[in-house]
């Protein structure tokens, strides 16, 4: 038991009191993780480390100050109508071509998810925009809510903001950067498959409620189409493309500064919105996933003090490739019941460490893929209780029964990425 001592007590201290705190107090996820790391410090001797507590804290500011001004930037684009308008526009468009349909709208979910790194602001945004128009188009309730949290998921892991992946860099200080392709190739294949499951086959059947359709799209359209809408999106690619295509002269602002320059730009569009009320709202529907970073930057750093995260990389070296495989696209998903972000802090950042030499950028885009599933993982389940809110389901597994094989095909597909991660790497780069 000598290898076990104590650093491996301390592991199972500071995960069960993370999980004890969450689902037996029913703490908040932030509180949790912050009461599990000082429990870790005090029974490994550090007493109450207040310096690494709020060094930890205070780890993950960068990440926080892009969720903050992330969040600014979608609540902007939602107060002018763009999702709205957009999602109108695209059924009208492709209403005879399903598959171009079904493409266009599971990328209509995910877009939310992509700016802000949040499942639940996908689904809450643009997934309870577009659930009554694919009911009305013939997909049936459960499926309609399967590929809204399905989609949400991939939004959160596609770029440019995949919180996870800053998550798991940050824990081995490495930059965000160099994650958009990765992203990609772990997202949009399943997108596209996942498309062709829940909503593609029901699309060409056509079955649909034309008259209830036009109402719906008709309460959609609320302010015309127009290039004065995609303003603060044509502002926001200009900052970000410029800034990687012409690196040697374009300003560096920053992702942050780039969000809130295009949110400004809204004020363009024709549309009057209040900005004050609308940053307020924004950083307040924010504060809950800020607070997990701050809890999990404790948590990593105190799991660095007391060595538990030295035992945890030991460990998952020690065993068998074959078993570190199943345990990645077991235990993530798992622990994602309690938090995705937790996921990643806890388990992603020791697995990373365990497959240095493999591309570190793939490998943690997969990682963070993976992690992701835990937005489908009972109790929690976020991204699976929203969608079946806003189809009006009251049984949520229901709607995670739907989930269950784009689920394990996203598993798998990660699996993929990481053991394929070098041959990806030298095609990417």
């Amino acid at each position: 038991m000598d290898w076990f001592w104590p650093e491996g007590f301390l592991t199972l201290l500071m995960v069960g009191g993370f999980a004890f705190g969450a689902f037996a107090l029913k703490l908040p996820i932030a509180v949790a993780m912050s009461a599990a790391a000082v429990l870790g410090a005090a029974a490994g001797g550090a007493g109450l480390p207040v310096r690494h507590l709020v060094e930890g804290m205070f780890g993950y500011l960068d990440t926080i100050l892009i969720i903050a001004s992330a969040m600014i930037f979608m609540k902007s684009v939602e107060k002018i109508g763009l999702l709205e308008g957009l999602a109108a526009w695209m059924i009208r468009k492709f209403r005879e071509a399903p598959t171009a349909l079904g493409l266009g709208i599971m990328l209509l979910i995910m877009f939310p998810g992509m700016i802000t790194g949040s499942s639940t602001a996908a689904v809450l945004t643009s997934g309870a925009l577009v659930a009554p128009v694919l009911i009305r188009l013939g997909v049936p309730v459960l499926q309609t809510a399967a590929a809204i949290a399905m989609g949400a998921i991939y939004g959160m892991i596609a770029p440019p903001i995949n919180l996870p992946a800053m998550i798991i860099g940050g824990g081995i200080d490495m930059p965000y950067v160099g994650f958009g392709l990765p992203l990609l190739i772990c997202t949009v294949p399943l997108a596209v498959v996942t498309a062709f499951i829940l909503l593609v086959p029901f699309l060409r059947k056509a079955a649909r409620d034309d008259e209830a359709l036009e109402a719906e799209l008709a309460r959609m359209e609320r302010n015309p189409m127009s290039l004065r809408l995609f303003l603060p999106i044509l502002v926001l690619v200009v900052l970000m493309g410029g800034e990687r295509l012409f690196p040697t002269f374009w300003p560096g602002l920053g992702m942050p500064l780039d969000f809130l320059l295009a949110a400004a730009s809204a004020l363009l569009s024709g549309v009057k919105w209040n900005p004050l009320e609308t940053a307020t709202e924004a950083v307040r529907d924010a504060l809950p996933v800020m607070g997990i970073l701050m809890g999990v930057g404790m948590f990593i750093q105190v799991m660095t003090l007391t060595g538990v995260r030295g035992f945890v990389v030991v460990s998952a070296l020690a065993i068998p490739a074959w078993l570190l495989y199943i345990s990645i696209a077991t235990s993530l998903p798992l622990f994602g019941a309690v938090s995705a972000f937790g996921a990643a802090s806890v388990l992603g950042v020791p697995f990373l460490l365990a497959l240095l030499g493999r591309n570190e950028i793939v490998v943690a885009s997969a990682l963070s893929l993976i992690s992701g599933l835990g937005d489908l993982m009972p109790p929690t389940a976020l991204a699976g209780i929203f969608a079946a809110q806003v189809v009006g389901e009251e049984n949520y597994f229901k709607v995670l029964k739907h989930c269950l094989v784009p689920g394990l095909l996203t598993a798998g597909w990660g699996i993929a990425v990481i053991y394929g991660a070098k041959a990806i790497a030298g095609i990417l780069y």
